[in-house]
């Protein structure tokens, strides 16, 4: 009985992540916004689109076959929940930054490979993921416990 509720949980708290979108499905992100990462010894600045819809949370990164190194997408929940992304028809790999909803990254799914159906989770209670450009994360030195400032978080810069 522990593992169907269990299952069923999970199900239900993926359930965006599974949703279904196709090439030619048009999806408006509106015009990039400043995201800030503050990291121990410097900050990193990235021009950012907000997925805030399900559609937009449903699209995400997929079909795209080019990223701007200082760009990248932040998925904003209406809940706090555990969030688990995927790679299907993603042709990029993504460093996948799952964040509290202060504005702390907790986890980082580093180059998460294109394509690929298994699910990246964030295993506790997050606010939000942001996706950046594979292998990002690692050459800027950011790490779990960096501060990401940005209006959804409360934390924007001064």
């Amino acid at each position: 009985m522990k593992r169907f509720i269990l299952s069923a949980l999970f199900l239900s708290l993926a359930t965006p992540a599974l949703a279904q979108t196709s090439k030619d499905d048009v999806v408006d992100f509106g015009e990039p916004v400043p995201l800030t990462i503050v990291s121990k010894d410097s900050q990193h600045v990235f021009q950012i689109e907000r997925a805030i819809t399900l559609d937009q949370q449903a699209r995400g990164m997929m079909f795209r076959e080019s990223m701007d190194p200082d760009s990248g997408m932040l998925f904003e929940f209406d809940e706090p929940k555990i969030a688990t992304i995927w790679m299907k028809n993603t042709p990029l790999p993504l460093d996948i930054l799952f964040v509290r909803s202060n504005g702390k990254i907790l986890k980082i799914e580093h180059m998460a490979q294109p394509y690929k159906l298994r699910s990246a989770s964030s295993e506790a209670i997050v606010a939000a993921v942001l996706e950046l450009q594979g292998g990002r994360s690692k050459e800027l030195g950011i790490m779990p416990g960096d501060t990401i400032q940005h209006e959804f978080f409360g934390t924007q810069a001064k």
